[in-house]
């Protein structure tokens, strides 16, 4: 699961995730590419989710790149606990994405198991997204 080796504060407060993704909203490393349509907070465990559902599909060939990082501490009281006393412990990480945000990034396959392949990580993900592709891709011709 993706977090952080160290961080500078245990805890961190909520933030607001208004407007689009100003930077890494572009494919930079791969071919093909998922992107977001919404704001959301993606854990660790989903991006773990979406990456072995896009590798199994495939089946090792090619490169793919994750764009996010979990690295915001989200925290939660225990049940049934009154108001106050403080702020809950540390419950995990979080990436917030606004829309925009590219995810996920594939090269070194076909056009349709990109596509398939993406499509599949995409559905382990709590936002909606849209499959990309470079604007100088040609499709090779098998020889």
């Amino acid at each position: 699961m993706l977090q952080p080796k160290k961080t500078q504060h245990r805890r961190m407060q909520k933030g607001k995730m208004k407007g689009f993704a100003q930077r890494g909203n572009q494919l930079s490393f791969g071919t093909f590419g998922i992107k977001t349509l919404e704001s959301c907070w993606i854990t660790g465990k989903q991006i773990e989710a979406a990456r072995q559902a896009i590798v199994r599909h495939m089946k090792r060939e090619g490169q793919m790149w994750i764009r996010i990082f979990p690295d915001k501490p989200i925290t939660k009281k225990p049940a049934e606990v009154r108001m106050g006393k403080g702020k809950g412990a540390p419950e995990g990480f979080v990436a917030p994405v606004t829309p925009g945000r590219m995810l996920f990034e594939v090269e070194g396959v076909p056009f349709e198991v990109a596509q398939e392949a993406l499509r599949l990580g995409a559905q382990k993900l709590p936002v909606s997204t849209k499959f990309v592709v470079r604007r100088d891709y040609v499709a090779e011709q098998s020889a």
